[in-house]
């Protein structure tokens, strides 16, 4: 089984079993996350359950590690005027092992 859920504006394709890494999420490494917002639910034989039966899927996980990404270099110039900046960004992120979708 798998679903497609929604953090944040953000959506995810999960399974259980499957590490994936969402935005801050300011709770401990080994607590405990539901994610309720269930766009999407499809069962072994491919079938999209019915918006009745979606309204009662929860996806669980656990917070497995907190982190950032690479960071981005942003730059704006102006050509043959001498003017150029640059600014750096580390997005903040959390990695999460869904331990299951009922």
């Amino acid at each position: 089984m798998y679903a497609i859920i929604q953090n944040g504006c953000q959506q995810y394709k999960v399974s259980e079993g499957d590490l994936i890494k969402v935005d801050l999420i300011s709770s401990p490494e080994g607590a405990a996350v539901k994610f309720e917002q269930v766009l999407m639910a499809f069962d072994d034989k491919d079938t999209m359950l019915t918006s009745a039966k979606l309204s009662k899927i929860k996806v669980t996980g656990t917070i497995q590690k907190h982190g950032k990404y690479k960071k981005i270099r942003v730059i704006k110039f102006k050509r043959r005027k001498n003017y150029l900046r640059t600014h750096g960004h580390k997005q903040d992120f959390t990695e999460v092992k869904i331990k299951s979708i009922k």
